[in-house]
């Protein structure tokens, strides 16, 4: 049995919504965050990073969202959810894959704390996020996602930031991308995940 463990408000949601997706067991085990935002101690024992998601397959302990999307994807997906390996659909869909946490969640996190800790989002990290923003955007014009017109790892994985970019107020102004969160949201494997992880962000 695969499991799951998902700390409140975290990125462990792309993982359940891959498993719903391709219909295989598993079991998701909850943290509560603390006070000050962090995940509790008992996280730690199962992996030394005390971070989420965290999947457990047997004898492999697995952190990172992009590795475990790859890994359930490779063993269990049968190309439904990413681009033929090799070819040039492929190799724009993994820069998508790693952008999101490699880059984009750096211009992204400022915007949530700012929210959440009710502090001046500054005009640089604003203008930072804009421009970020407007490279999602273009490779959003004339597709309803990254790749295409299905849900691809690489949507799998940007959800979690467009969410948290939401949250920070950072889409008010961006209707084309709150769309697209919004067909994000409203994917069935992302609705059966928020059932088992809880919400993806804070009320608003």
């Amino acid at each position: 049995m695969i499991t799951v463990h998902s700390l409140a408000y975290s990125r462990a949601s792309r993982i359940v919504w891959l498993l719903e997706d391709l219909r295989l067991p598993h079991e998701v085990v909850r943290y509560e965050r603390t006070e000050a935002w962090r995940a509790p101690e008992t996280l730690a024992r199962v992996h030394p990073l005390g971070k989420s998601p965290v999947l457990v397959d047997g004898d492999l302990t697995l952190v990172e969202s992009s590795a475990i999307l790859r890994y359930l994807h490779s063993r269990h997906g049968q190309g439904t959810h990413a681009p033929a390996p090799g070819t040039v659909a492929a190799a724009r869909h993994d820069a998508w894959l790693d952008y999101a946490e490699g880059t984009f969640a750096r211009a992204v996190v400022p915007a949530f704390w700012s929210r959440k800790v009710g502090a001046a989002f500054d005009d640089a990290a604003r203008a930072l996020l804009d421009r970020h923003l407007d490279f999602v955007a273009s490779g959003l014009e004339g597709r309803d996602f990254l790749t295409g017109d299905a849900v691809s790892l690489a949507d799998i994985q940007m959800s979690y930031l467009i969410a948290m970019t939401g949250y920070g107020r950072g889409l008010d102004d961006r209707p084309e991308l709150s769309a697209y969160l919004d067909r994000l949201m409203a994917q069935p494997g992302m609705v059966r995940a928020i059932e088992t992880t809880g919400p993806v962000m804070p009320a608003a």
